[in-house]
Parts: structure tokens; sequence; C-alpha cells
């Protein structure tokens, strides 16, 4: 299972269940009971930025019907220095009248839909007893004993991944377990862009649904469950989970497309049917839609900035291209002063 791929291509519904933020996150008690059993990930700093705010990431201009619209790829989780766009960012984030956003994980209509029907399938497995019910009962024993497990390594209540589907429990423990680089959920660049939009009074529009999120994280078979379980359980405990996470996230702050198009050569995955199948339907098969989306908002004579996974640029379904074909002229904005490349002396 290609568990890096899949926290950074459908990052935002986790976003919101992996923040601290939430509810269960207050629960004190949940928390020092775990952290005696193990040393928690550090919380994300609550200092801000000190340095002046600079462009990370890869950003487009879009131009059709007299327009300019931007495409902008994320990282779903984030430094607190990285909270601040930079005068590129910024100044396109300005010039435009919608945010579109995967998914507004702070739209409070998602946020109770979230949380009932977390409340809702928890009752449903706690009916008649006053236990609380396994992590994830349609995996095997042993399985769902190491996922528990791998949540209190992560100091996370197991309330907080209840009722869930297993893969999207895998999923936030990842973005979790990256706050030992310093990354965390809390820092994503969605939130941070989603705050400026509603200062400056901007429409923010979710260009998926939490059903439509949740049902790119349902494997093929309860067998393929089991086994891309297993896979993530492994790369969260041998540590590359983290070693690639962290070279993603630098590919990202340098804005470097030709490295994450190289992703499948340095991503240490396992390249079996399922997870092939995995990364269709986490990116390829959900890029069309995110470009329909972009395209009928601009099409309503708005002007939108769209925020999305940076790996959605990536493979023949990027969406670049797919907007390119959809009649946008479509041009890359360099974010981040390139290194001069060493002079070659003229032949003789």
């Amino acid at each position: 299972m290609n568990l890096r791929r899949l926290a950074g291509a459908i990052g935002a519904c986790l976003l919101a269940l992996a923040s601290p933020s939430r509810v269960w996150a207050d629960d004190a008690k949940a928390v020092n009971e775990t952290a005696a059993a193990a040393a928690c990930p550090p919380q994300p700093a609550a200092t801000g930025p000190a340095e002046p705010a600079r462009d990370r990431g890869m950003l487009w201009r879009l131009q059709r019907d007299g327009r300019t619209s931007y495409l902008y790829g994320t990282l779903h989780v984030g430094r607190a220095e990285w909270q601040r766009p930079g005068p590129k960012v910024a100044a396109a984030l300005a010039a435009t009248q919608t945010l579109a956003l995967e998914v507004d994980v702070d739209d409070p209509a998602l946020m109770k839909q979230m949380t009932d029907a977390a409340v809702a399938a928890l009752n449903t497995a706690m009916a008649g007893s006053s236990a609380l019910p396994p992590l994830a009962p349609r995996l095997s024993p042993s399985l769902q004993q190491r996922l528990e497990e791998a949540a209190r390594r992560g100091c996370l209540p197991l309330v907080a991944l209840a009722g869930l589907p297993p893969l999207m429990q895998v999923a936030s423990l990842t973005l979790l377990d990256a706050r030992w680089l310093g990354l965390d959920p809390a820092y994503g660049q969605e939130r941070a862009l989603a705050a400026a939009a509603r200062a400056r009074g901007r429409r923010i529009l979710s260009l998926e649904t939490l059903a439509q999120q949740t049902a790119a994280l349902q494997a093929d078979s309860p067998e393929d469950t089991e086994t891309q379980v297993e896979g993530a359980l492994q790369q969260l405990q041998d540590g590359s989970a983290r070693r690639v996470l962290a070279r993603l996230a630098d590919a990202w702050e340098r804005g470097d497309l030709a490295l994450l198009e190289r992703y499948e050569d340095w991503c240490e995955c396992a390249p079996t049917d399922a997870d092939r199948a995995q990364l269709k339907r986490l990116n390829d098969s959900r890029n069309p839609h995110l470009a329909a989306g972009i395209v009928a908002e601009h099409a309503r004579g708005r002007r939108v900035f769209a925020a999305v996974g940076a790996l959605h640029m990536t493979g023949p379904q990027a969406l670049p291209r797919l907007l390119a074909n959809l009649g946008f002229r479509v041009q890359r904005v360099e974010l981040v002063q390139r290194p001069p490349q060493p002079s070659r002396p003229a032949p003789r």
C-alpha cells in the first residue's frame, strides 16, 4: 500500500480528522494514558513565523474567456512559517473571487456531517456495551491489534478514529507521524488559504464531498483492505513512511515538479496490482471531477484560485494537462528562484 501517496493525495478530510482542534484532542485523560506508554510526537509550535513570507509549492496561471484563474499545488501538512503565503501566491489569491479546495474542512456543515457520522458509527458499534468497540472491526484480530497499537504510539485516543474506514485510519496516523519531522496537519496550506480567503470575504468552494473522498479510500475487497493496511502499518513501523514524506515535503517546498513526477521511482512502495488500482482511484480517477469543478466555477464568471494536493499535478491525468485540454491557456508561474546553472565552455 502506497500510504505516502494516499496521505498526500487525499488529505483534505484527513486534515479535519487529525487536527488538534477536534474535540477528542482535548481529551487530556486519554492522551495522558497513551503518553505513559510511548513518547508522543511533538505538538505544533505555537509561535508565529519569524521570517518574511516567501513562496513555496507550485502555481499555474489559467486563462480563458478573458479571465485569469490560478491552480496551486499544496501539501496537506506544514510548518508554522509556511502559514503566510509568499508574495506571488498572495497576489494570485487577492486577484481571484473564489477559493476552490478539495474539501473545505472548516465548513461548519461538513464538520457537523463528519461528527454526526462518527458518533453514529460509534453508537452502532457500542450498542448494548459500555466498552469502546474495536478500532477496525472489519480487520482480522491481529491486524486490528497492530492498528490500535499504532494509534497509541501516535498518542491518538482510539475514539478519534473509531468508525472510520481502516485505510482512512492509517492515513490519519501517517499525517500525525509527520510531527516528528516538524510537519503538522494543522499547518496544511488549505487552512491558511481558507483563513485568508474568509478574511477577504471570498467565496470558498468544495470541489468534492465527504462521501467522494471516503469512497476513494475503499479497497476492492476485504482481502485488499487487509493487505494494504498491513503494508501501511509496516511503513509506519520501519520509518519508511516518515522518510519518504520528508522527501515529498522538501520537493514541494522547492517547487520541484520534476521530482514529484518521478515519485514512483523513490516512494519505496510495493508495485502490486492492488497498489496501482488504489493509486488510480486516489489520483487519476479524481482529477477529471476536480477539473470539471474548476471549469464550472470559472465559466460562471468568477476568477478561481484552486488549491489541490500537489500530487494531482503529476501523471497522465495531471490537472494542468486536463485544464489545457479543456481550453485554458496554462502557464507555470515560477515561485522558487532556481540556482544558476554552471556555465559550460563553448565548444572549440
